[in-house]
């Protein structure tokens, strides 16, 4: 089954190595096959993840989009560590992302740590 995929005017999306930008309309197009595929909404930037948790997300997300089939995950470790150490709390939501990984499950792993950025967030205001 193809995956439907629809853009607004202008927005981006990554689809494998490649950054494809929409025009001034929105467009709809359906994607046969298997491809990394990263919404702009979806995608941070290293200079966005300027927060422990963004940082995870972003090593999440460089695992993601890579050709590699087999990940250098020690700084990602080290960015856990220092979370579950700081805020153990956080542990919940390392665990569920850890299970994506070593499932190599990575899109699903972002989802993940997107509810990690927002518990972040959370922790955050209420300080």
């Amino acid at each position: 089954m193809a995956l439907k995929v629809e853009l607004k005017p202008n927005e981006k999306i990554i689809l494998g190595n490649s950054v494809i930008t929409n025009g001034p309309n929105r467009a709809r197009f359906y994607i046969n096959g298997d491809a990394v595929i990263l919404r702009e909404k979806d995608i941070l930037t290293a200079e966005s993840a300027n927060t422990p948790c963004k940082r995870i997300y972003f090593s999440i997300q460089m695992f993601y989009l890579s050709e590699e089939e087999v990940h250098d995950h020690r700084e990602y470790f080290e960015q856990v560590n220092e979370v579950v150490t700081a805020a153990p709390t956080t542990l919940m939501f390392i665990e569920e992302i850890n299970k994506q990984i070593l499932t190599n499950n990575y899109y699903k792993a972002l989802k993940e740590a997107k509810k990690l950025i927002e518990y972040e967030k959370d922790l955050l205001d209420n300080v």
